[in-house]
């Protein structure tokens, strides 16, 4: 009995910690695409990470360039992206994506990305996105795409690659997996975000740009 009472207190854990990851796996379905398979948004955003010496670490370099072909392929107009700018992730994004071809004037940096769903609630609110492609990795775009989704933005997810070890991947994946449970927790209280600011017309005027010839 004892035996069978553990195994059964063992089993309502593991399904206690994952019911939001569940939740952000359901959520998203039908809402994750191949780059190959994206659908078309005015806007891509492009969640920040790491940076290393001033370069964008091999995960976001591997974001970058799936955003900088997403703008080359016509399946996006803007690029939003968003991060911790005491960490200098967003001018470090910009300055990769103008490398990369990608128009200056076509980019735009929030500098206070701070987390992911910071992140989808300040495109929303600061800079007036409706609808968005969100580019990040396999372990992290379910996440990044019910958070959107739950915040009345219409966001599809687009896989960018790791650049990275499996076993880099497989930690990240399950740091996502218990990170599921304070996005859950974030939706349920409506938490507003670490930073409020103005609403700021950056997004609507760069989509206002006319067309670079390439």
């Amino acid at each position: 009995m004892k035996i069978k009472r553990a195994a059964l207190t063992a089993l309502a854990a593991v399904l206690t910690v994952s019911s939001p990851w569940a939740w952000t796996s359901l959520s998203a379905r039908d809402h994750v695409y191949a780059e190959s398979d994206a659908p078309t948004a005015d806007v891509a955003i492009v969640l920040g990470t790491e940076v290393v010496g001033g370069e964008p670490s091999p995960r976001l370099a591997g974001r970058l360039e799936t955003a900088a072909r997403l703008v080359a392929a016509g399946r996006a107009r803007v690029v939003l992206v968003s991060g911790d700018g005491a960490s200098g992730e967003p001018p470090t994004m910009a300055a990769y994506l103008i490398e990369l071809g990608v128009d200056a004037a076509r980019i735009v940096q929030d500098p206070y990305g701070l987390d992911t769903y910071d992140t989808c609630i300040r495109a929303r609110d600061v800079y007036g996105v409706r609808r968005a492609l969100l580019v990040t990795q396999s372990y992290h775009v379910d996440r990044a795409v019910t958070l959107c989704r739950h915040l009345d933005l219409d966001a599809d997810g687009v896989a960018a690659p790791c650049h990275c070890s499996w076993t880099l991947h497989a930690s990240k994946w399950f740091r996502d997996y218990l990170a599921s449970g304070k996005a859950a927790w974030d939706v349920v209280r409506a938490r507003p975000p670490e930073v409020t600011s103005a609403p700021d017309p950056a997004v609507t005027n760069a989509l206002a740009e006319p067309t670079t010839p390439r």
